[in-house]
């Protein structure tokens, strides 16, 4: 004879069932901390800190306010992953076997901090936002659940739809609320909007990334809202001056508009939201253009082209540079006083407009070589990790960072692209692009 089993009574199992265990607790809040985390890579600035009082993208000020706060809360969120471990081996040999090429990026990033140290040079902290921070971001998401990730996401889509329309005010205004600033100097000459992102170039790269991730069926955003989004994106880009970051997106953009199209006219089915999104752009586009005509925005757009402010030149005379440095020089780490000399004898005291060969220059062949392999493979393992359609907004980047100093200096570009890929292209969401299909529901 078999016994039923006893069913607690509702009013005693309901408290047993809802009560918050002390590993929940803590998951709640390592949730919480990394949506802050991540709302402090993707929305805070050089320019942004200097209002508060930090002297981040100068040169005078101290050491600690050179490093970025988001690379502070990853250093102690991975000291906190060591000690929850229990056994800091442990969590160690997971990233060195799951995540092998982040752990080498933010290897690379502390051998250059080592290197630039030994020389005497500037940019230490550079080493670390711009390497070390990158390494320590997939092995921090690594496992992390489905409901995380979407908070991450909600925030970046938050983030950079307030980004582009303080862009759009900037413009208007003609005021800039957080511009790039060098040891608390503006560069009043330079009229392009900054925004949340800080320096012109940086955000137009991660805006171009953003629109073709959008386009390529990442996140979890509507047809509507995706539409809209990167219509509004596409408009503030040029804002941010970004020449090469507008062709780009507008050269692989209408690729996979062209190949999507092709494919809905193969089916012989047009879906009713793309039809209606396609008829409200339509209706919209000429009151849309009457505005932008209004406050300039053309007359902009064909600046951006028409003088580069010897952008052009710029590249063509960086490569004189390395005829005048020895080749064994050149191979190791040319001598820090003759770079400097032969920029200013070249006129190029802004910069050396390729991550490259900025990096050549001043780390030598040999380090270049190891960072350009290191990057080469994060890119990929995130590639892998991620879901179909992240090749393109990885090709994008691949271009856009090669056309200024992008990853020669010290940046978080690297960490904040690594992060809209992880959260927009995660593994088991099925992409949504703009032809119609249906969003998934949230976690």
């Amino acid at each position: 004879m078999k016994l039923a089993r006893a069913e607690p009574a509702g009013p005693l199992a309901a408290p047993a069932a809802g009560r918050a265990t002390p590993r929940s607790m803590i998951a709640r809040a390592e949730s919480i901390v990394l949506v802050i985390w991540a709302a402090l890579l993707v929305g805070v600035s050089g320019g942004l800190l200097w209002v508060f009082g930090l002297n981040y993208d100068g040169l005078t000020g101290s050491a600690a306010s050179k490093i970025h706060p988001a690379t502070y809360l990853a250093v102690a969120l991975f000291g906190w992953m060591l000690l929850r471990a229990g056994n800091p081996v442990i969590p160690v040999a997971q990233a060195l076997n799951r995540r092998p090429a982040s752990a080498l990026l933010a290897i690379c990033g502390v051998l250059l901090l080592a290197l630039i140290a030994a020389r005497g040079g500037n940019g230490l902290a550079g080493s670390i936002d711009t390497f070390v921070l990158a390494g320590l971001l997939p092995i921090l998401l690594m496992d992390r659940d489905a409901a995380t990730l979407a908070r991450i996401e909600t925030v970046f889509h938050l983030v950079m739809l307030a980004n582009a329309l303080l862009g759009l005010y900037e413009l208007a205004s003609g005021q800039r609320f957080f511009p790039f600033r060098l040891d608390g100097s503006a560069f009043e000459w330079d009229t392009r909007s900054a925004a949340l992102q800080g320096h012109p170039l940086s955000n137009a790269t991660v805006t171009a990334c953003y629109i073709l991730a959008l386009a390529g069926g990442g996140g979890r955003l509507g047809p509507g809202l995706r539409a809209g989004m990167i219509a509004l994106q596409l408009v503030a880009l040029v804002t941010f001056g970004g020449r090469s970051a507008t062709v780009t997106t507008l050269v692989l953009g209408g690729a996979v508009g062209l190949v999507a199209l092709c494919g809905v006219l193969r089916r012989g089915r047009i879906p009713l939201i793309g039809a209606a999104c396609a008829c409200f752009a339509l209706t919209l586009a000429p009151v849309a253009v009457a505005v932008l005509a209004a406050v300039g925005f053309f007359d902009i757009l064909l600046s951006r082209f028409t003088s580069d402010g010897g952008s052009a030149q710029a590249r063509v005379d960086m490569l004189a540079v390395f005829d005048a440095i020895p080749f064994r020089d050149l191979l190791l780490a040319p001598d820090l006083t003759q770079v400097a000399t032969l920029r200013r004898i070249y006129g190029l005291e802004w910069g050396i407009e390729n991550s490259i060969l900025s990096t050549l220059l001043y780390q030598g062949i040999l380090m270049t070589t190891l960072l350009v392999v290191a990057v080469a493979l994060y890119l990929a393992e995130i590639a892998r990790s991620c879901r179909h359609g992240v090749w393109l907004p990885i090709l994008a980047f691949v271009i856009l960072v090669n056309t200024f100093e992008g990853l020669a200096g010290k940046t978080t570009l690297l960490a904040k692209f690594a992060l809209m890929l992880i959260v927009l292209f995660p593994r088991g969401q099925i992409g949504n692009r703009i032809t119609g299909a249906r969003p998934m529901a949230r976690p």
